[in-house]
């Protein structure tokens, strides 16, 4: 079966995942990390794509992001892809592929999951049992929504600054959001729409997402239909 084409849409926050190869380390020193979000960083201006949030990890990273254009995000994680595993390679004495496969990604309704999406990138760290809170966490954004430093790569999405009419009140509704958590079930929906491509919302949402492109943006009900009983 033919693979379906990435769900991305201007003006549509996208969630994305890039895994290292057989959960293989991506970064390894505090240069890998640096390296890796300078790159975020040039690409996502050179593509024009607003980054929200991101965390790196060890082996893998996640980036909450939306673009201006329809193929701003597949363009930036090439450049991202490429450059970075030229870096790794080279300062590991390494070769072959560093990445599993093709990113994973796809589009989020704002209203219903964006927020959420930031806490859950927010607290993979502390998911993994790096860190116990997300501010003692480096390479994330956190840190700018939290205060602790003001973050280049972050361009705040316009819910966010719903949270409050102040910096500080901004900051102390959006620390006491990640205290709370994110629910199991909205864990699992973030993941699993993300990696099988489908996207997540209400209803209402993915129905209009649909009359916006010929990729089908949900996946079918499982099965042939039920036939109608004969009278």
């Amino acid at each position: 079966m033919a693979r379906l084409p990435r769900l991305t849409l201007p003006g549509y926050p996208q969630h994305v995942i890039q895994r290292g190869n057989n959960r293989q380390a991506i970064a390894t020193s505090a240069a890998d990390y640096q390296t890796l979000l300078a790159l975020i960083d040039e690409s996502a201006r050179k593509f024009a794509v607003s980054l929200h949030a991101y965390v790196l990890m060890d082996n893998h990273f996640h980036l909450l992001a939306t673009p201006e254009t329809t193929g701003a995000v597949p363009q930036m994680m090439q450049a991202i892809g490429r450059r970075y595993v030229r870096y790794f390679n080279d300062s590991q004495g390494r070769t072959g592929t560093l990445w599993e496969g093709r990113y994973r990604s796809t589009v989020i309704q704002p209203e219903t999951y964006l927020l959420p999406c930031m806490i859950y990138i927010d607290l993979n760290p502390v998911r993994h049992g790096l860190v116990a809170q997300a501010r003692d966490y480096p390479w994330s954004s956190h840190g700018h929504y939290a205060g602790l430093r003001v973050d280049r790569l972050v361009t705040p999405h316009p819910l966010f600054w719903t949270l409050g009419n102040t910096p500080f009140a901004r900051e102390a509704a959006y620390a006491e959001m990640v205290h709370g958590g994110v629910s199991a079930d909205r864990q699992v929906a973030l993941t699993q729409s993300t990696l099988n491509g489908w996207a997540l919302g209400d209803a209402a949402f993915v129905a209009d997402l649909q009359t916006r492109t010929a990729r089908r943006v949900s996946k079918n009900t499982a099965g042939r239909p039920a036939r109608e009983a004969r009278p």
